[in-house]
């Protein structure tokens, strides 16, 4: 049965409506809401970190341990994020994890100590890594890939414009409140969604989740999370420390061994074949590139700004703040442009030119300069945003619903990885280059920072050579039987 089956026939009964949604409205409102918190988490620690620190009197090294919890438990739970919504339905396990999500954020906010704050930050990560999913899964299913254009408007606000606010919003709690309410502010939204969510959206008959993949759980969820270990302590601890290169070389060779394991099983848990397709695998790729550069270029600058230059964190949060003003204006660009342009033409000159702007960050003498680094951080938000949406919306194009989840499982994975593997490589060549300045001081070399900014920047220009496997034509919509 094809797409356009689901509408009524003219002149005759209606043929069944979607049962999954009791209106899009709903699902775009408690969608919204759940991955605001969960991108808006991903970033909002990082300016409060030192003052984290300094609160349980321990060094910043340690208090790094609370963003990589966040990674890994998201590592942890997306891989059986897709099975899990084939048999339980996407409805139970999308509003399930919101509510674990919304607990942890209450258990952060009121920690008693270090170690309790990063088991409670663990914990929202795997609610998280369930939550990205499941939750593209809702939406996509609501809207038919010619639709899904103007998604832009939604997607753009939990996938780049959180990430971009988290560290202005951060410095801003933590300077005239306190770090608690960086954790605080989910609780009312999440019980608010979960609400919503109760009301507003149906059970949907789901296909057949088949046979749990045990070989490729056991294989993929440790690999996955030994690997983020190691790539977000390796740059603090060093990358020859016995807990980092263990983690390090145990995650690379499960990770192998449940790729190999993926590709021959009947019925794997994260079916890497869907790679195969054009769109879906040059999609794919290009989330690993940008989540990158952008997530790479998040962390590099306000540390730039910080140890080089002695801004607050404040200061340094709000020296990113016009990227997300740039964002919501992409949203637009692409509403009206993919239609009429198509994804490849969109997409390619967007991540040269995203790149681009990236490099000119890096230049000496700009990062000084307060009114060249906002309209530069526009920028970025305006022309890799629009990269980021066109990449996302067209990947997505000829996915068949039942493969939606797992296809957005994997999605996930590949994002989630390349923004840990772009903080990782920033604060990794920071380390490595930096000669002045003691931790936690303002007599830093502004030199490694820029070296960091032009290895974000050289990974959105890989995505060029990518971008030229992206569809050229716009997604169209479905064919009238």
């Amino acid at each position: 049965m094809s797409q356009a089956d689901t509408r009524p026939a003219p002149g005759g009964p209606a043929a069944p409506q979607r049962p999954l949604f009791a209106g899009r409205l709903a699902v775009v409102l408690v969608y919204t809401a759940a991955m605001c918190m969960n991108g808006l988490d991903s970033t909002i620690v990082n300016p409060a970190l030192f003052t984290i620190a300094g609160d349980f009197g321990r060094p910043v090294s340690a208090a790094n341990a609370v963003e990589t919890a966040f990674l890994v438990g998201l590592a942890v739970g997306l891989p059986v994020a897709g099975w899990l919504g084939d048999r339980f339905g996407v409805r139970r396990v999308f509003l399930g994890s919101l509510a674990v999500f919304t607990l942890a954020s209450a258990l952060c906010a009121a920690a008693p100590g270090l170690g309790a704050l990063t088991a409670a930050r663990a914990v929202q990560g795997v609610a998280g890594g369930l939550l990205t999913p499941v939750g593209m899964t809702l939406l996509f299913r609501a809207f038919e890939p010619h639709e899904r254009a103007g998604l832009g408007k939604v997607l753009i606000v939990p996938t780049a414009l959180m990430p971009a606010l988290g560290p202005p919003l951060g410095g801003l709690l933590t300077e005239h409140l306190s770090w608690h309410w960086l954790f605080l502010v989910n609780v009312p939204i999440g019980v608010a969604a979960v609400v919503t969510g109760l009301a507003g959206l149906r059970d949907q008959e789901e296909p057949p989740a088949g046979r749990f993949d045990t070989t490729g759980f056991l294989l993929a969820t440790p690999g996955l999370g030994l690997l983020t270990y190691a790539l977000g302590f390796g740059p603090a601890h060093g990358w020859d420390s016995p807990a980092v290169a263990a983690s390090g070389v145990l995650g690379g060779l499960l990770l192998g061994a449940a790729v190999r394991h993926q590709l021959r099983a009947a019925e794997p848990l994260v079916d890497l074949r869907l790679l195969a397709d054009r769109a879906f695998g040059a999609a794919s790729w290009l989330a690993l590139l940008t989540a990158a550069g952008l997530m790479g270029a998040l962390f590099a600058y306000p540390l730039l700004h910080q140890a080089a230059f002695g801004a607050s964190a404040l200061d340094a949060g709000l020296s990113v703040f016009p990227e997300a003003i740039g964002l919501m204006a992409a949203s637009q660009v692409v509403d009206r442009l993919l239609p009429r342009l198509g994804p490849r033409l969109l997409a390619l000159p967007a991540l040269l030119l995203a790149a681009l702007v990236l490099a000119a960050m890096a230049v000496p003498g700009v990062g000084e300069n307060a009114w060249a680094v906002r309209a530069l951080m526009f920028g970025v938000g305006l022309i890799l945003g629009t990269a980021v949406l066109t990449v996302q919306i067209a990947g997505f194009a000829d996915v068949p619903p039942p493969a939606m989840g797992r296809a957005m499982g994997l999605f996930t994975i590949v994002r989630t990885l390349g923004g840990a593997f772009g903080i990782a490589g920033a604060a990794a060549l920071i380390g490595a280059l930096a000669q002045d300045g003691a931790p936690g001081t303002h007599a830093a070399e502004p030199g490694p920072y820029r070296v960091a900014l032009l290895a974000t920047a050289g990974a959105v220009a890989l995505g060029t050579l990518v971008a030229a496997r992206l569809p050229k034509e716009p997604p169209g919509p479905p064919p009238l039987d």
